[in-house]
């Protein structure tokens, strides 16, 4: 039997793609691609547009090996310009005290409490006179409801001749002096909220709360001591404890008015704690307290610290070198003079391979910079090129920051 290859050739099927298929594959591959770069585009455009925020400190250059840039030198104090001997606001007997020496407190916690047994009281007895004050109030409003129906009543039957002159007025004196007792109970009422208000803030009072965020330096009383707002003598205390925002902390320095022309405000200072005399620190001018000591012919001068750290603790004894005016190639933004290297924490350095470099942040925009290091002293560094006088670097540097990233600086 012959086979007839073109019906066997019929019961084939096409596989072979037609044109409107490949169509279709071609835009749905073109969305996609579209689609991935959309999102690719999205996610570095948010990443190069989220501010970092980071913890920067200045850089100041100093002329070493030489002193030929040191104009003055002093000695001073670091002192808190926020610190506090917290007391309470009235005289009673401490029940319970919450702190310690060296305890980290915030604003608004409590941090010890007077007996408020008799306080108490007097809250309780205001509360309930302004119960019973509330309570004959709504008595004479209800009386004062029944006797206006009364008069209304008399007035129909006075129009229709049943009710005489004299029983009119007499249901309207009631009425009137109803109102006006009503309003002195209502006087009343108001009165006794307020004696609640005030026996409450009394209560309040003998809760001691910090005035700020801080440090405990000094526990000054006891349970059981009498505490008072002013020295009465005796063993009353005057305050609970004291508290120091390191926050806060700068240096006061008396200068001998012979010299304080040398001393501007905003002039670069380098400081020296007698504790860590290797320790060079950067700090700056605030002001110059525009009056002198006659006795010790002397005026006192403010120095702020370009970036806090744990070691300054208050009445610390230090030392500090004002600094003349840097070089004009300097504050032009050319290189630093020859010799002149800048101390800074060791925490702003990162390495990259063999490399030490730093971030610097320029109108808001970090950018990596490689840097010389001439010494490193404990946990600082003295930086001998790569850095201009007054920029900024981070310190510790979060591992994401990349070139030409945003960042904010934070607030101390």
């Amino acid at each position: 039997m012959a086979i007839d290859e073109h019906k066997i050739n019929s019961l084939r099927i096409d596989r072979r793609p037609s044109g409107h298929g490949r169509t279709i594959a071609v835009v749905v591959i073109a969305m996609l691609v579209v689609g991935g770069a959309g999102t690719g585009g999205f996610i570095w455009w948010k990443d190069r547009t989220a501010a970092v925020e980071v913890r920067t400190v200045a850089v100041v250059l100093t002329a070493s090996g030489s002193g030929d840039r040191t104009l003055l030198n002093a000695s001073g104090y670091v002192t808190a310009r926020r610190d506090a001997t917290v007391s309470s606001k009235v005289t009673g007997k401490v029940v319970e005290v919450l702190v310690e020496e060296g305890m980290r407190v915030d604003e608004g916690q409590v941090l010890a409490r007077i007996d408020a047994s008799n306080v108490d009281s007097a809250l309780g007895l205001a509360n309930a006179q302004l119960a019973a004050a509330r309570s004959a109030m709504g008595e004479t409003d209800a009386n004062l409801a029944q006797a206006r129906r009364e008069f209304d009543r008399l007035q129909d039957a006075s129009r229709a001749g049943a009710a005489t002159p004299v029983e009119l007025q007499r249901s309207e004196t009631l009425v009137r002096a109803l109102e006006a007792r009503l309003a002195r109970q209502r006087a009343d009422v108001v009165v006794s909220e307020s004696e609640v208000a005030v026996w409450q803030q009394q209560l309040e009072d003998t809760v001691i709360r910090a005035p700020f965020a801080g440090i405990v330096t000094a526990k000054n009383a006891q349970p059981g001591e009498m505490i008072s707002p002013m020295s009465v003598g005796g063993f009353t205390r005057t305050g609970i404890c004291t508290i120091v925002d390191m926050d806060s902390l700068e240096i006061e320095v008396d200068v001998n008015e012979s010299y304080i022309n040398r001393v501007v405000a905003g002039q670069q200072v380098v400081a020296s704690l007698d504790s860590y005399p290797d320790w060079r620190i950067p700090a700056r001018v605030i002001a110059i307290i525009p009056t002198a000591d006659r006795q010790k012919a002397t005026v006192k001068v403010r120095v702020g610290f370009d970036a806090l750290d744990p070691r300054m603790l208050p009445d610390m004894s230090v030392k500090v070198a004002f600094q003349g005016p840097a070089d004009t190639a300097t504050r032009n933004g050319d290189a630093a003079p020859r010799g002149a290297t800048a101390a800074l924490p060791a925490s702003v350095l990162v390495q990259r391979g063999e490399r030490d470099v730093v971030w610097v942040v320029h109108e808001g925009v970090v950018e990596r910079r490689a840097v010389t290091v001439a010494e490193r002293r404990g946990d600082s560094v003295m930086i001998a090129a790569g850095l201009r006088d007054g920029e900024r670097v981070v310190v510790d540097p979060p591992d994401e920051l990349k070139d030409e990233a945003r960042v904010k600086e934070a607030k101390r």
